[in-house]
This record gives structure tokens, sequence and C-alpha cells, in this order.
């Protein structure tokens, strides 16, 4: 580490797509750099949903300290600039310690928010609100994502189809500020300062990681997932917004009687692996990211990180 505390820290930052192994790396590095990890993950949040949102493990975390993790019940409202100030607020104790930060997660919007800023937002427009919630209704999420999709693409690239109040909140800034929210997000953000960073992304095979992802999303199933979707639904209702996310609510509509577990299963992994495409398409635009080819609990993998990693560390 830097000894000179007036310098800039380092953080390493880890991003790729759902199932490349993030988790194994980032849990590699942090035992080898004496360092913590910061999720960024837009359902890791919640607290109880735990199997769909793919956390590590009790015995993982249990190994390096965790941040960002199970810090909101389900009903609670979360947004990327909600995410990028607990998350600075981690970072700034990590810091303090004299240990390595650790960002790694999936959501690409949350980690533009944690490192960029986000920028003033204009305010909520009810009678909108209320007509998008209306056709969305009628028409389905998919109605609101075309929408978003034809007004501001990168926008839509970056919100799943499924987080309705998210992608009306888009629309919504997008129209009240005559300009897209991605163009928004350029102007009058509060980048986050004192660290110096290094940003990795895992880019698979991807004909693997599809595999991975249809084996993880079964696996969920056969795990429990079902069993904390109805947890979740008793305590928080049907319209839990976090009971929205990929593979909840595939599991949600099994306790409706509305898919079989056989289409449910299904629907989850084709919708994961859309999501996987989605977020190579976002982190694809970063150039300041390194890629690292393979998974991140291959041994190659895992060695050229650490290379890098020691390379940023001494500065």
């Amino acid at each position: 580490m830097p000894g000179d505390t007036g310098a800039l820290h380092p953080l390493v930052v880890l991003v790729g797509p759902t199932a490349s192994g993030k988790t194994s790396l980032a849990l590699k590095l942090a035992e080898q750099f004496d360092g913590e990890i910061v999720s960024c993950d837009a359902v890791a949040v919640y607290r109880g949903l735990d199997i769909g949102s793919a956390k590590p493990t009790p015995a993982e975390r249990s190994r390096v300290p965790h941040h960002a993790i199970d810090i909101l019940d389900a009903d609670a409202p979360s947004t990327a600039g909600d995410y990028a100030r607990a998350a600075r607020a981690a970072l700034a104790e990590i810091k303090a310690r004299g240990r390595l930060p650790i960002v790694t997660g999936g959501t690409g919007l949350y980690l533009r928010a944690l490192l960029e800023g986000l920028a003033p937002a204009p305010p909520r427009d009810e009678e909108l609100r209320a007509r998008l919630r209306k056709r969305t209704a009628q028409h389905g999420s998919e109605y609101l994502h075309r929408l978003l999709k034809r007004l501001d693409p990168a926008a839509a690239a970056a919100i799943h189809p499924n987080d309705v109040p998210k992608m009306i909140r888009s629309v919504e800034v997008t129209l009240a500020g005559r300009q897209r929210q991605s163009e928004q997000w350029q102007a009058g953000r509060d980048r986050l300062q004192g660290f110096r960073v290094l940003q990795m992304g895992l880019s698979p095979p991807r004909v693997a990681l599809y595999g991975r992802i249809d084996e993880r999303a079964a696996r969920m199933f056969d795990v429990g997932l079902l069993e904390e979707t109805e947890a979740a639904r008793e305590r928080y209702g049907d319209a839990c917004r976090a009971l929205g996310s990929l593979g909840y609510a595939q599991a949600l509509a099994v306790l409706r009687g509305e898919m079989s577990r056989a289409e449910a299963i299904e629907a989850a992994q084709q919708g994961h692996r859309n999501y996987a495409k989605r977020q190579m398409t976002w982190f694809r635009r970063d150039k300041q990211i390194e890629w690292l080819a393979g998974f991140g609990d291959d041994a190659d993998v895992q060695a050229r990180a650490a290379e890098v990693v020691s390379q940023h560390v001494v500065g």
C-alpha cells in the first residue's frame, strides 16, 4: 500500500457477466492482497434474497469482510444513488484500515454511480408515472422496455426488462429533462475521489458461460429458490419490487400457478443468458477495463489477475 497518506489509495474493480466467477476471483485476490470486498449487485443489497442473487455463501463471507450486502429489506426502495452512497462509505472505511478495497459485481449502472457519480435528476412526475404503470399493466413490462429502448438505447441496455420502477424512472428522466438519461449521466457528476482505480473484467467463452448460466439457474430451484421466494412473498407481498428480478420473477410465477417448474427454469435460464449479453455490451463500452479471457476460478486467470493487481498496489 502507498506509504504516503496523501497518495491515492489503490482500488480494484472486478466486473463481468453473471456466472463468470467474479466471487471466486474476488475472494482469491482479497486473501492474497489483504482486501475487503464491496458488492456491486442490485439484488444482493436485499436481506433474505440469497439464492436468486447468488450471494457469496456464509462460508465465503467468513473468509473476507464483505460490504453492500444485506443492507435493506426487500421492500425498501434502492436506487443507484443509494447504492453509491453506501458503497463509498464502505470504501472510506476500508481505506482508513489500510486495506485493499475490491468492488465486484455486474450491475453496470450501480458501478457507474459509484465511480463517476450521478447527474442531478429531474423531479418525479406522478401523472406520467401513473400513465406508464397503467400501460405496463395492460401490455406487460416488455412494452415499457421497448419504449425505453426507443428513447434511450443505452439506458435500456443497463436496466433489466423486469425492473419496472427503474424503467419508469428512466423514461421519466428522459422526457422531463428533454435529453436521454444516459446523456444526462455525463453532466454534473461527483466522481469518486481519493482512489487510484484498476478495472478488470472477466470474459469467458460464450458457449461455456451459457452452460454455466443454465446449470446455475436450474440449481437455484434445486436448493430452495421457491421456498425463499415464498418466504419473501409472505413477508412483503406479491408486489415487492425485488421479487421482479431474475429468478424470483419466475419462481413467483410458479407459486402463482402461472408456470410449471420446468417452464420457470427454462425462462430463468433464458433471462440470465440475455442479461449476461446486456452486461457485456455495457462493460465493453468502458475502455478502462482490462479484460481477462476466462472464468474467475481458472488458475491461469487468477494468476494473471494477481500479477496485474500486484503492479497496481505497488503503484
